[in-house]
């Protein structure tokens, strides 16, 4: 069982950065390739980044890529998503979330992920 909280979300002016973290408690954290989820008004939820286990795999969508970065500790069970040059069509909801699943097959996926935050608001304005 894992469970995971996110933080460090907020209003931000367009152009401006925020980072947001995902706390994860349970064992074998690096054993789960993690997800970042964002889900805007009207919209359906969208896979915005994806990290393997051991962090050296990453994914990106081509909104996001260039300005956003996904990272993990595992030390401290936690990742992270650096958002830089934020846009109003970043607001969101950002939901982050593990799978068992491969990564290769599985984070692109949302059906894949088994755990799932609570979502934090990020909302930019222009």
């Amino acid at each position: 069982q894992v469970q995971l909280v996110e933080s460090g979300g907020g209003l931000v002016q367009a152009g401006g950065s925020l980072r947001l973290s995902c706390a994860a408690s349970g064992r074998l954290f690096s054993n789960y390739a993690m997800g970042w989820f964002r889900q805007a008004p009207g919209k359906e939820r969208e896979l915005a980044a994806a990290i393997s286990g051991a962090g050296g795999r990453t994914y990106y969508a081509d909104s996001v890529k260039g300005r956003f970065t996904i990272s993990r500790d595992n030390a401290k069970n936690t990742m992270y998503l650096q958002m830089n040059s934020l846009k109003p069509e970043d607001t969101a909801i950002y939901y982050c979330a593990a799978t068992e699943g491969d990564y290769s097959t599985s984070v692109y996926t949302s059906s894949e992920y088994k755990y799932w935050g609570q979502g934090t608001q990020v909302t930019v304005s222009s």
